[in-house]
């Protein structure tokens, strides 16, 4: 009996191995045919001053496209070996493993590098799972702050959010009471959901067609593209075949190669001429791209609520001092529950408890808590002169310039949004513009959960480690959890009239001294934060309950492993990542095209 259990077991062994390294290979081959796609590789845009480009960018965006690769193999795999879910019910419910099938057909859709002109990035590519899904250079996170896209070296402006917990935030809505927005996907909410019903679904579909990440041309390049794809079967079951019904026209693909803003396009929006009904089934399928994304983002193996603060709250986990420290400063002194809500009772206490150190005798109102409010708050935060944006003021090889403002832009998040101002969406709703002078600046509340996640090789996010290098806050201008709890704690105590890199003599920036906010609107700037009267031990122990919200602990996080770089050693927490700082140059206005769009922002924003 043994021996044909060892059989078995051996038969199933290879056969799971042999189909790895078909799809590998088959993957390998799918990339390097993209290759030869172009008589020849357009040549880099790089407008870039030097340093800010990291020196080994080129080694790690090949780094992480082999763990791309690698992970994007082994959810083949998994498709492959898959029952097939019965087709049952009425309504029609693909019954057994349809939900499995859904979630792993968003996995490979994630990690699939094809979805981009040159076939060289994935969303995985700016968020990796040992990252806690997001940004997966150490160096990028250190210099650029905005990721490389498909087209090298254009870049976002932003920091790469994280996917845990991001399915939880509700279509984009306005409180009437509260006069707040909550809600939506993307640092400045654009992502609405108003179609989908799922801002993450919304989310999902931004990047493939996003100048800066994927910037394919033309949503239906999804379809197009995954009519060729590995994993094209499993679409089709999921989603039926309509796919195959496209009449794609025999420039196709010279189209999807071509990224997006090109002069070639004008103000094309949809390159690929199709029929009426055929462009409506592109468009069908790009829902459907978003969707089962969503539902990967949605399920245990993104969302895991494996932390230990999960087994803490089913009394399966006893916190250390200094975390529970942590915890009772998080919920009472530190004030970090009233936007990072954790789902419990807030000390103090009724009727007689004194935060701190009062017990907290309140039941838990939600044992799933996901930290965060769904809003969006300006934290003042200063503007970052590393930001690759500021310095893509001149055309690249396709006559795209990506910010004509330079140095006159400003990030106004969700108030940009609103007035539908450039370099986000446009509103969907026209009632919600009045509100933008009273949200410029804002932007959204991530979750705190998986904030320190990083490669298990790389124990922790602060110095001296071995540490993984991350960004925080939506321009990465934080380095470190360490530094993040002190700005929450001395923004306004340290606050100095100069801008980043010009910290006075005896000054230490990030330490002693917080640069002028971006966005200093005295109206929308959130002015429960800035002077917590915190002590250094009571910083570290807020760093050390943050730790406890890294899922992973009960049970394995997948894709924890997949970091194949080099862990960073040396240093403190605090001034972590200030070796890399840049003197900002004078600053112009803002510019007219962001700050003169009516209604105008209630404080002038120099």
């Amino acid at each position: 009996m043994k021996r044909r259990r060892l059989a078995a077991f051996i038969t199933v062994s290879f056969t799971v191995v042999a189909i790895l390294l078909t799809s590998q290979s088959i993957i390998s081959a799918q990339k390097e045919g993209g290759k030869g796609d172009r008589d020849t590789p357009p040549p880099f845009y790089n407008p870039y001053p030097s340093g800010i480009l990291p020196g080994d960018l080129n080694s790690e965006i090949a780094r992480v496209l082999r763990e791309i690769d690698l992970i994007e193999g082994e959810t083949l795999v998994q498709l492959q070996t898959l029952p097939s879910p019965t087709l049952t019910g009425q309504p029609p419910i693909l019954a057994h493993t349809g939900q499995r099938l859904n979630v792993l057909l968003g996995e490979a859709m994630n990690f699939d590098r094809n979805i981009s002109p040159f076939k060289d990035r994935a969303c995985a590519f700016c968020h990796m799972p040992y990252a806690g899904y997001s940004g997966p250079i150490p160096s990028v996170n250190l210099t650029m702050i905005g990721y490389p896209g498909s087209f090298q070296f254009r870049a976002g402006k932003r920091n790469a959010q994280r996917y845990p917990y991001s399915p939880s935030f509700p279509v984009l809505n306005f409180n009437e009471t509260q006069q707040a927005f909550f809600g939506g996907a993307f640092w400045d909410s654009r992502a609405t959901g108003y179609l989908l019903g799922s801002p993450d679904a919304n989310q999902a579909q931004g990047p493939p067609v996003d100048t800066q990440e994927h910037a394919l041309p033309d949503t239906a390049c999804i379809a197009f593209r995954l009519q060729s794809a590995l994993y094209k079967r499993f679409f089709i079951e999921v989603w039926g075949d309509a796919i195959d019904t496209i009449k794609f026209p025999h420039n196709s693909e010279e189209i999807c190669e071509t990224p997006g803003g090109a002069a070639v396009f004008g103000t094309s929006n949809m390159p690929i001429k199709l029929s009426s009904a055929d462009r409506s089934i592109a468009n069908d399928v790009y829902d459907h791209w978003g969707q089962s994304i969503d539902q990967y983002e949605t399920s245990p193996d993104v969302s895991a609520f494996s932390s230990k603060f999960d087994a803490f709250l089913e009394g399966k986990y006893t916190m250390t001092s200094d975390e529970m420290a942590g915890y009772n400063l998080f919920r009472g002194k530190a004030n970090c529950n009233s936007c990072h809500l954790d789902g419990r009772s807030t000390a103090p206490t009724p009727p007689a408890g004194t935060a701190p150190n009062s017990q907290d005798t309140g039941a838990a109102a939600d044992t799933r808590p996901v930290f965060t409010c769904f809003g969006s708050a300006n934290l003042g935060l200063p503007l970052n002169p590393r930001d690759a944006i500021f310095y893509q003021t001149t055309p690249d090889f396709f006559g795209f310039t990506a910010n004509p403002f330079g140095f006159g832009f400003r990030d106004l998040g969700l108030g940009t949004f609103l007035r539908s101002g450039p370099g986000s969406w446009a509103s969907p709703n026209d009632d919600w513009t009045q509100f933008a002078p009273s949200s410029d600046g804002k932007m959204q509340t991530s979750s705190a959960r998986n904030v320190a996640m990083t490669p298990s090789q790389c124990p922790t996010t602060e110095a001296p480690g071995p540490y993984f290098q991350k960004q925080f806050f939506h321009n990465g201008y934080i380095k470190s959890l360490k530094q993040l709890v002190h700005f929450y704690n001395t923004r306004d105590v340290w606050a100095q009239p100069v801008t980043s890199g010009h910290c006075k003599a005896g000054t230490i920036e990030k330490v002693t001294c917080w640069p002028t906010p971006e966005v200093p609107n005295p109206n929308t700037l959130d002015m429960t934060i800035g002077k917590l009267g915190l002590t250094d031990t009571e910083e570290n122990q807020i760093v050390a309950f943050l730790q406890t919200l890294t899922d992973g602990f009960t049970r394995p996080y997948p894709g924890i492993n997949a970091f194949t770089g080099v862990c960073m050693t040396g240093g403190t927490a605090a001034t972590q990542g200030n070796e890399t700082l840049i003197p900002t140059p004078p600053l112009p206005p803002c510019a007219t095209a962001i700050c003169g769009v009516p209604p105008l922002p209630s404080s002038p924003i120099p």
